[in-house]
C-alpha cells in the first residue's frame, strides 16, 4: 500500500513537473534574451547607416530639454496620419515660425490653422496649441519628464506621442508602438490576430518596451519606425534587404513554404520540414478560422486589422457668395466655424447641414450659417457637388453660388464671424482642403456659373456638367 502510494506521488509530481514545464515554455510569439539583444544590435547598426535626414531629428540634438522635447513632440503629432514627406514642408514652416514653445504658446487659434491648413486632422494643430501654452502657464515653462507625466498633463499627448518625447528627447527607456511598430512586430513574431484587438495591442506594447535598447531607447524606436516606412512596408517590403529578417519569423515562414513547395514537388514529401506555429490550440495572438495565412500575401499577411466602421454619410448645402467691386478684386464670404468640434475655428463658406434630401435655399444657408439676408433679387446657381472624405465622414459638399453688388447683403454682426476675403486671401487662410476643393468646383469653366463666358454652349447642359465635375473631384482623405 506504501509503495502503491509513493508511486503515486511520484507521478503526481511528475504530471505537476510537466505542467510547469508546458507552462513556462517561451510562445513563439515572444522574443528570448537572445532574440532581444540580436535584435538591439542589427537594428541600431542599420539606423546608423541608413537613417533618411530628416529636420526634426536635428531639432532634436537641441541641447536646452524643453526645447529639445518639444521639436520631438510637434514632429510627432504632424507624422500622425501622414506621411513623411508632406511633413517636412509644414515643419519647417512651423519650426521657422515659432522655434520655441513659448512662441507658439503666445499665439492665437487661427494663426495655428493657417499654418496646419491642408496637412488635416486639424484637431492635431489646435491640441499641440493648447498644450504649449498649459507648459508656460500651468507648468512654469517646463516640459513633463517621463512619459507618465507627458500623457497625463498634457492634452492630445496619448501613449504613443508620450513615448516618443520621453525616448527620443530624454532618453527614458520607454517603448512606443505606431503603425510602423505595429507592422514590424507582428510579423517578427507572426501574430495574426486583430492588430487593434486588445490582446494584440498588450503583447506590442510589452515587446516595444522589452525590446528596446536600455542605453539608446530614443534611436532604436526611431529605427523601428525607420523599418516599417522603408523596408517593412505594408505592401511590397524589402525583406532581402531587411536588417533584422534572420529573426523575423513570418520571413522564415515565407522561406519554409517555398522549401516545402520545392520539395513536395521533388519528393512528394511534405512532412519533411517542420512548421513555424504557434502550439497553443486557441491563441488571441493568431489567426482565427476565418482569417488563414494566405500563402501568395507572403509576410504581408502581417499585421490583420479588424473590420473598420464604414464613415456616415453627410450631405452639406455651401452657398458662395461672390460679391463685385468696381475698383478692386471679387470678394467671397467666409464664416469661422465654432472653437469646438470637426475644423475648430477654421473659415468656410457659408454652409448648412441638410437634414432632409431637398437642398435649403441660398437665403436659409445664410441666414442661418452667419445670420446674413439679402436685399436682391438675384437667382443662386447650382455649381455642382464636390465629395471629400474625413477619417469618419464621407461628406458630399452640395454648391450653390450667387453674384451680388456692394449693398446687397447685411451681415448680423452677433451671429459667429463672418468677413469677406478675395481670391488669395480665401487660399491663404485657414480653411480646409474641402473647401478648397469646393472654390475649385466654382472656378471651373465646366461650371453653370461661366454661362456668360466662352463656356454658353456648356453652361446649358447642367447633368453633363454635374458628372463632369463629380469625376473630377476625386475624394481625398483628410481631417
Amino acid at each position: 500500500m506504501k509503495s502503491m502510494l509513493k508511486m503515486s506521488k511520484r507521478k503526481l509530481k511528475t504530471a505537476v513537473s510537466d505542467i510547469k514545464s508546458v507552462n513556462t515554455t517561451p510562445s513563439i510569439h515572444d522574443f528570448s534574451e537572445a532574440e532581444k539583444n540580436q535584435f538591439r544590435s542589427l537594428l541600431l547598426k542599420w539606423y546608423d547607416e541608413k537613417k533618411r535626414d530628416l529636420p526634426w531629428r536635428k531639432q532634436a540634438l537641441n541641447p536646452d530639454i524643453n526645447q529639445r522635447a518639444y521639436a520631438v513632440w510637434v514632429s510627432e503629432v504632424m507624422l500622425q496620419q501622414t506621411q513623411v514627406a508632406t511633413v517636412i514642408n509644414y515643419y519647417n514652416k512651423w519650426m521657422g515660425k515659432w522655434p520655441k514653445l513659448q512662441d507658439l504658446a503666445k499665439a492665437n487659434l487661427e494663426e495655428v490653422n493657417e499654418l496646419w491648413s491642408g496637412l488635416g486632422y486639424y484637431s492635431r494643430g489646435r491640441r499641440l496649441h493648447e498644450g504649449t501654452k498649459k507648459v508656460v502657464e500651468e507648468l512654469g515653462g517646463e516640459m513633463p519628464k517621463t512619459a507618465e507625466d507627458l500623457q497625463k498633463l498634457l492634452p492630445g499627448v496619448g501613449r504613443y506621442t508620450a513615448g516618443a518625447i520621453a525616448s527620443i528627447a530624454y532618453n527614458q527607456v520607454t517603448g512606443l508602438v505606431d503603425g510602423n511598430v505595429i507592422r514590424v512586430l507582428c510579423r517578427m513574431r507572426i501574430m495574426g490576430g486583430d492588430s487593434t484587438g486588445q490582446a494584440v495591442q498588450d503583447k506590442l506594447w510589452s515587446h516595444a518596451n522589452s525590446v528596446v535598447d536600455p542605453e539608446r531607447p530614443g534611436d532604436f524606436n526611431q529605427g523601428m519606425m525607420e523599418l516599417g516606412a522603408t523596408i517593412c512596408t505594408p505592401k511590397s517590403p524589402s525583406c532581402d534587404s531587411c536588417p533584422v529578417k534572420e529573426i523575423c519569423l513570418a520571413y522564415s515562414k515565407v522561406e519554409q513554404e517555398k522549401q516545402k513547395s520545392a520539395m513536395k514537388i521533388l519528393t512528394n514529401n511534405n512532412n519533411s520540414i517542420t512548421d513555424i506555429e504557434c502550439l497553443a490550440d486557441t491563441c488571441p495572438l493568431c489567426f482565427q478560422q476565418e482569417d488563414m495565412w494566405e500563402p501568395s500575401n507572403g509576410v504581408e499577411n502581417y499585421p490583420r486589422k479588424g473590420k473598420k466602421k464604414a464613415p456616415r454619410e453627410e450631405r452639406t448645402d455651401v452657398c458662395i457668395v461672390c460679391r463685385r467691386r468696381q475698383e478692386s478684386k471679387d470678394e467671397y464670404l467666409i464664416v469661422q466655424r465654432p472653437n469646438k468640434g470637426l475644423l475648430a475655428g477654421m473659415w468656410e463658406f457659408p454652409s448648412l447641414l441638410q437634414v432632409e434630401e431637398a437642398q435649403n435655399p441660398t437665403d436659409i444657408i445664410l441666414d442661418k450659417s452667419c445670420g446674413a439676408s439679402l436685399q436682391t433679387t438675384g437667382k443662386s446657381q447650382h455649381i455642382g457637388e464636390v465629395v471629400h472624405i474625413f477619417s469618419h465622414i464621407h461628406q458630399t459638399y452640395v454648391i450653390q453660388a450667387i453674384t451680388i453688388e456692394e449693398g446687397e447683403v447685411t451681415l448680423n454682426t452677433e451671429q459667429p464671424p463672418s468677413r469677406w476675403v478675395s481670391k488669395e486671401d480665401f487660399l491663404e487662410c485657414a480653411v480646409s482642403t474641402g473647401m478648397k476643393k469646393v472654390f475649385k468646383a466654382f472656378e471651373s469653366p465646366l461650371s453653370p456659373k461661366s454661362s456668360n463666358t466662352k463656356n454658353k454652349k456648356t453652361a446649358n447642359k447642367p447633368d453633363d456638367k454635374q458628372r463632369s465635375i463629380s469625376c473630377f473631384f476625386k475624394p481625398k482623405v483628410s481631417s
